[in-house]
């Protein structure tokens, strides 16, 4: 596989990797000789993160296709790389990418699971829901209960119709599970409320069609096909019924059977 370091100094297209390890290296080595007090440590520290942005870049492209910004995901992906830094332990002899990598891609995942939205909703919505959430709470200490959405508009001065889709965007953070039970349902999970496919729903067409075509054959044809299929009556039984050889009946039921499955109208 190749080093996370590389990857991410190419993509950058700024120092080579083999710089960057080096320099991270260097500063790691200095870090650790200088005094927790020292004024220099700052700086050293904001270096090594400077430095490794790369690799912050890196690790983010893994998560391109997600309809969060790219710029949110680096910075993100920043706060998991500092705390690499502050956790690294040169004398362990790891390579501080290698170490670092694992660390950015938890905090970006952690961001993905507890704070974007199952459902993907539209940055403006996003962003007008926290004027509305505002409102909410100042409206709330206001009148004492839960403001009304016309309340929340007149005071944001924007339509209802806004104030709706925010509430309803609010409210998209999480899906819920079609097997979690709901407390509000004696315990029921959404997947035991849920309807499901009759397999008998196709045969109702059937049917129908079955009842089309019978209508249309001659009395005697329509009765052996009643006798044989509906009062389950066999050929020698029905040649018996009707008063004609079971050759008979066999060759007319053949010949019934062929109109049927072709739809097409009884010729004598």
């Amino acid at each position: 596989m190749p080093d996370p370091a590389e990857l991410a100094a190419r993509r950058s297209g700024g120092r080579g990797a083999m710089d960057v390890r080096t320099l991270t290296r260097v500063l790691f080595e200095r870090l650790a000789e200088l005094p927790p007090d020292a004024p220099e440590r700052a700086r050293v520290r904001s270096a090594l993160i400077e430095i490794n942005i790369p690799l912050v870049r890196y690790a983010a492209t893994r998560f391109r296709s997600r309809s969060e910004p790219m710029e949110d995901i680096v910075q993100v992906g920043t706060i998991g790389l500092i705390n690499a830094i502050d956790r690294f332990d040169p004398t362990r002899g790891v390579q501080f990418p290698t170490y670092a990598l694992p660390t950015i891609l938890g905090e970006i995942k952690r961001y993905f699971r507890d704070n974007v939205r199952t459902m993907h909703v539209p940055r403006r919505l996003q962003e007008l829901w926290v004027q509305v959430s505002g409102a909410m709470e100042e409206l709330t200490v206001t009148h004492g209960r839960v403001p009304k959405v016309p309340e929340i508009a007149a005071n944001l001065r924007i339509p209802e119709e806004d104030v709706r889709a925010c509430l309803d965007a609010g409210r998209a953070y999480n899906a819920a599970s079609l097997e979690a039970a709901q407390e509000h349902e004696g315990g029921l999970a959404l997947l035991d409320r849920l309807g499901y496919e009759d397999s008998a729903l196709t045969d109702v067409e059937h049917r129908d069609m079955v009842r089309h075509l019978l209508v249309q054959l001659p009395e005697r044809e329509r009765r052996i096909i009643m006798l044989r299929f509906f009062a389950n009556l066999t050929q020698s039984q029905i040649s018996t019924e009707l008063g004609m050889s079971q050759m008979h009946v066999s060759r007319l039921l053949s010949r019934i059977l062929t109109r049927l499955r072709t739809g097409n109208s009884w010729e004598e």
